[in-house]
């Protein structure tokens, strides 16, 4: 672990609270201020970094005209005196403003690990989506999927001349391929339907809205750019061609009760009914992600429970992309079978970021272990370059929320009670496990 030294003045300043004892403590809506500050500059630093923020102005436009007087040194200085002042706080392990600090601290911790990679610092993939997110993900052996494709051999039959596993499965998948000219329609339907569903679980502000634009030459599917007030901008990658249950996933992920839904409780929740300012700024490198990607994914079982995601898509969406259905069967049944590979994800995504494996190589087991096409494999990658370790948190996000939400019994009404909870208190992944 790289070392790294508090400039003089930070450590006087330091030194200086410490035997001043008279001074009062300053209030933790100060502190929280200096918290968004805090880390607005390392996103000055690191593009990216800050994945939404609708709080104060004069801190951003603070923070973008310091960018060139702030070191990453200093960023770390701020971090940890930040932190210790929140540590000592006398506040009550479960109040609100136990909470506060505890989430606070939480922020800071993996705002810690960003800082120690931006300055270099070469942190293996487990090590580091621990420290980011919060979790450790196990690595499986590979050899350990063996099974699993010999179960979906026997779901997509066929010898040499008809190509490797992975050509089958995905020359079968493409058959629900959506037409261009149709997708934006059939992924404003399946929107509006995810919309239909979550309303009468979820009631939301009357003004919450959102805009959507179909884009290309992204590393991601989808991303929600979250504006405040209640509304987002939801972009939808198309650089590879969209397959019918991908509009029902990424309206219920993006939408609806996925990241709009999550941004939009915790503004009317936490900031604007409590007040708490911290939360307007959400970090993409924290142990939010985690909870904000796994209820986007665990969003869609809720939605549609059951067979209703497979009967609405033969009944309305296909008809719309005109596409035929009468396989739509076999076609989830294919879904569930691969989605038991999901952990070779992270087994992969380790050996190429911890250099232990080459790109190539990484692209032909994905293939092999994924199934995906080397289209989709490459995709995977170039996510995996832009993003590192925050693969984990979609798959192992679901589980754990999944887990956590399926703890409340069978009754769906008494699951979306539990999933609301989740998503509107200041919850960490440490807490649902």
């Amino acid at each position: 672990m790289k070392r790294f030294t508090i400039p003089a003045a930070a450590a006087l300043a330091l030194s200086s609270c410490s035997t001043m004892p008279n001074v009062p403590p300053p209030s933790l809506d100060e502190l929280a201020r200096q918290y968004l500050a805090l880390q607005l500059a390392i996103g000055e630093k690191d593009p990216g970094y800050v994945d939404a923020y609708y709080g104060p102005e004069e801190l951003a436009t603070q923070a973008a005209a310091q960018k060139d007087d702030i070191s990453l040194p200093i960023l770390q200085a701020r971090t940890f005196a930040l932190d210790s002042t929140l540590r000592s706080l006398p506040v009550a392990e479960g109040s609100v403003e136990g909470e506060r600090v505890r989430y606070l601290r939480a922020m800071l911790n993996s705002a810690r690990v960003r800082l120690r990679m931006l300055r270099g610092e070469e942190i293996k993939f487990q090590d580091e989506a621990e420290g980011l997110f919060g979790v450790r993900p196990e690595l499986i052996d590979l050899a350990t999927f063996d099974p699993v494709l010999e179960r979906i051999e026997e779901l997509v039959p066929g010898d040499e001349s008809d190509g490797p596993l992975h050509e089958r499965v995905n020359a079968f998948r493409d058959r629900f391929v959506i037409p261009n000219d149709r997708l934006r329609t059939v992924i404003d339907a399946a929107v509006a339907e995810c919309r239909a569903r979550t309303l009468p679980h979820i009631p939301l502000p009357e003004n919450e809205s959102f805009s959507l634009s179909l884009v290309t030459d992204k590393p991601w599917g989808g991303f929600n750019y979250y504006q405040g007030d209640y509304h987002s901008v939801i972009e939808i990658n198309t650089d590879l061609p969209t397959r019918l249950d991908r509009a029902v996933d990424v309206g219920c992920h993006e939408a609806y009760p996925g990241h709009h839904v999550y941004s939009t409780l915790i503004e009317r929740d936490r900031v604007n009914a409590m007040g708490q300012i911290e939360y307007t700024l959400l970090p993409l490198y924290s142990p939010r992600a985690i909870i904000s990607e796994g209820s986007a994914e665990y969003g869609v079982k809720l939605a549609f429970p059951g067979d209703s995601q497979l009967e609405y898509e033969r009944d309305v969406l296909a008809p719309l992309a005109g596409l035929d259905a009468s396989d739509i069967e076999a076609y989830y049944e294919l879904r569930e079978a691969t989605g038991d590979l999901s952990g070779a994800y992270y087994t992969l995504a380790a050996a190429y970021l911890d250099g232990t494996m080459e790109r190539e190589e990484v692209i032909e087991l994905s293939m092999r272990y994924r199934l995906q096409s080397r289209e989709r494999a490459e995709q995977s990658l170039r996510f995996i370059d832009t993003y590192r370790s925050y693969v984990i948190n979609y798959g192992l996000g679901e589980e754990i929320v999944g887990n956590a939400v399926e703890a409340a019994g069978d009754d769906l009404d008494a699951r979306w009670e539990r999933f609301i909870g989740i998503l509107n208190t200041p919850t960490l992944p440490e807490d649902l496990m």
